[in-house]
């Protein structure tokens, strides 16, 4: 089954449901109708059939008498009955109202006397003040109530009302964006291609991802011989997730080890970086696992100033060394420190100095070279840190990092704010890195594992 299929295919079949059994109970009803409607001319037919004649004479003046009187009777009894059924409710109605009315008066009448009082006894406090007198204050005994606040308790949030809430503009727009450009076309032309491909590339799923889109969807237009815009509204949706699906491998899981996981940092500053490092400790902590940071970006003192704050709001311990001291140098002594001490998840944060390529390249090399003189296999995961409102300039960071120094997966922040998560699509396509990790918000704990069909689900499921 494909990654669409697994999306939204059970929402297609509950669909298909919901017109069955609408369809079944619109038959039900009308079946319904029609007995009812039966029955109301049976009864129209009895009510006009006249009576049976009574056939002995010596009866039927007589029977015709009673029947009349007993007639009159019934009818004296009805109307009595509900002339005292309607009075006692009419009583009933009335006290209550009147024991309202009063309850609401006597505590009209106590408000508008303690308010007479206090303005009152503030006119004469004036008067007192104008005259230069001394005011006397009587001393009132008060007691203290103790009211107790109701504890507020959050739902906690599911992974997938996350994704929910952390794609909705993007979402949002896209459709918008994507309803109005089929409401702008009445025949699929040329300029319909044109006009999407220019659309898609607007919503950040990058220009190969556009046009590889955009030309699969003339390939599909021809074979279904499709002559109006929605025909393809679907097919454009499907080929989005196709081209994320790919060849079904994702990779997306964090490469833990059974002892030390060390887990290295990396993306220009401002990005998100340290403070994703900050709630993955808060997370693995609260997983039960022993967490220790290194602040291995020497040469900005605020990066380190950071990173520390982050240890003590989530009670890990940060190895640092000396301002603009060699970066390598102080992930050797977080090395050798998370061996001895037992450490199951080791975070690095390094510099993110893009501009110098030359010199960011060189230091990482001899943080890797230092990393695997303490452990042969590490790091395990070297991830890259993307800032996803940045668009098309987060996937040109990670073409130059991925120059740099190979990386094993992207953490992708500020998804939230943002109406740029197509980049993603796009990231996938031209370089095959798999995002492993998504900030969902500014909350401590609202960071996660990446999972592609709760992404992509979250992202087209309002255009489905």
């Amino acid at each position: 089954m494909g990654l669409f299929d697994r999306l939204f295919g059970a929402k297609n079949e509950e669909k298909q449901d919901l017109e069955t059994v609408s369809r079944e109970i619109y038959e039900e009803s009308v079946q319904v109708q029609e007995v009812a409607e039966n029955e109301v001319v049976a009864e129209e037919t009895v009510a006009e059939e006249p009576e049976v004649e009574i056939q002995s004479e010596s009866l039927q003046g007589s029977s015709e008498s009673q029947s009349e009187e007993a007639t009159e009777e019934i009818q004296s009894e009805t109307i009595q009955e509900t002339e005292d059924s309607q009075l006692a409710s009419s009583e009933s109605v009335a006290e209550e109202v009147l024991s309202e009315s009063q309850s609401q008066t006597q505590g009209q009448e106590h408000f508008n006397a303690v308010m007479a009082d206090y303005y009152a006894k503030k006119a004469a406090a004036k008067e007192a003040l104008e005259k230069g007198e001394e005011i006397q204050f009587q001393a009132v005994e008060t007691k203290t109530v103790q009211v107790e606040e109701p504890v507020v308790v959050e739902a906690e949030e599911s992974t997938e009302d996350k994704y929910n809430r952390s794609l909705k503009k993007t979402r949002t727009g896209f459709a918008a964006r994507l309803n109005e450009f089929f409401a702008n076309f009445r025949r699929v032309d040329e300029e319909f291609f044109e006009e999407l491909e220019e659309l898609l590339i607007l919503s950040d799923v990058g220009v190969t991802v556009a046009t590889q889109l955009t030309e699969d969807l003339r390939y599909e237009a021809k074979l279904e011989n499709a002559k109006k815009p929605e025909d393809l509204q679907r097919v454009i949706i499907e080929k989005l997730v196709d081209i994320y699906d790919k060849d079904g491998v994702y990779n997306e899981k964090i490469n833990f080890q059974d002892d030390l996981t060390v887990m290295l940092f990396v993306g220009v500053n401002g990005v998100g970086k340290t403070t994703s490092i900050g709630k993955l400790a808060y997370k693995y902590k609260n997983q039960g696992k022993k967490v220790m940071l290194v602040a291995a970006d020497t040469f900005r003192a605020g990066a380190v100033a950071q990173l520390v704050e982050w240890g003590r709001r989530v009670d890990v311990p940060v190895v640092t060394g000396k301002e603009k001291a060699d970066p390598a140098s102080v992930v050797f002594d977080g090395m050798e420190k998370a061996v001895a001490e037992g450490v199951d998840v080791l975070m690095i944060d390094t510099a993110g100095r893009l501009q110098n390529k030359d010199n960011l390249m060189a230091e990482l090399e001899k943080i890797g070279r230092i990393i695997k003189r303490v452990v042969p296999e590490a790091p395990h995961e070297t991830l890259l840190a993307l800032d996803a409102s940045t668009g098309q300039n987060a996937l040109s960071q990670a073409k130059e990092f991925s120059k740099i120094t190979p990386l094993t997966g992207l953490v992708l922040t500020k998804i939230d704010g943002t109406a740029k998560g197509g980049v993603v699509l796009a990231i996938r396509e031209e370089l095959d890195i798999p995002v492993k990790l998504i900030g969902f918000g500014e909350k401590i704990d609202d960071i996660g594992d990446f999972n592609s069909e709760d992404f992509m689900r979250g992202l087209l499921e309002e255009l489905i």
